[in-house]
């Protein structure tokens, strides 16, 4: 019996990594808005190894559309500054000496459409782990009924696994409907 706990626990423990992996990259998809952790998956080369830039500066957001980046070292100012041209987030800084600021543009209405369609594709990758650990679980599952497990706890494991699958389809489908309104919004 403590095997199929175990594959349904596994399968819980990998439908919510898929649930924060969907939260973690629907996250960095911009919704028009300035967010500290656009800038999360830029490194910056500090002192010869690549560093994350929160990591060497103190990202805020003074207003909705502007970011302000704030070096602990005054000379990592240029570093960043190059760092964040070189990024495929398309923003022009503006280094003042002391500070860098980023104007986040509005979006425009094609730009919001290909965001909710890479948003959804996102989702769907999500839902497609949900239904992997789902599957996994199952296949273990059924592999027990060799080994003297009643079909009866069998059937009842694959219906509690459904329950967890539909739980985390569920709130990924909550997420993206988060995300495309947080997008859409002028």
């Amino acid at each position: 019996m403590e095997d199929i706990e175990f594959y349904i626990e596994d399968a819980k423990e990998n439908m919510e990594k898929a649930i924060e992996h969907v939260k973690h990259t629907l996250a960095h998809i911009r919704a028009g808005r300035a967010m500290p952790n656009m800038l999360d998956d830029i490194y910056v080369d500090y002192y010869g190894s690549q560093t994350p830039i929160n990591q060497v500066a103190s990202v805020t957001t003074p207003d909705a559309r502007t970011l302000m980046v704030k070096p602990w070292e005054k000379n990592m100012l240029g570093e960043i500054e190059k760092a964040i041209i070189n990024s495929d987030l398309g923003l022009n800084p503006q280094n003042d000496g002391e500070v860098i600021r980023l104007n986040i543009p509005p979006l425009t209405e094609e730009r919001r459409k290909e965001l909710v369609k890479q948003s959804k594709h996102e989702a769907e990758n999500g839902r497609i782990s949900v239904r992997n650990a789902r599957k996994d679980a199952n296949d273990h599952i059924k592999k027990l009924l060799k080994q003297h497990v009643s079909e009866d706890e069998v059937k009842k494991a694959e219906q509690t696994v459904q329950e967890l699958t539909d739980k985390y389809v569920a709130q990924i489908e909550e997420l993206l409907q988060k995300k495309e309104e947080e997008i859409m919004k002028v």
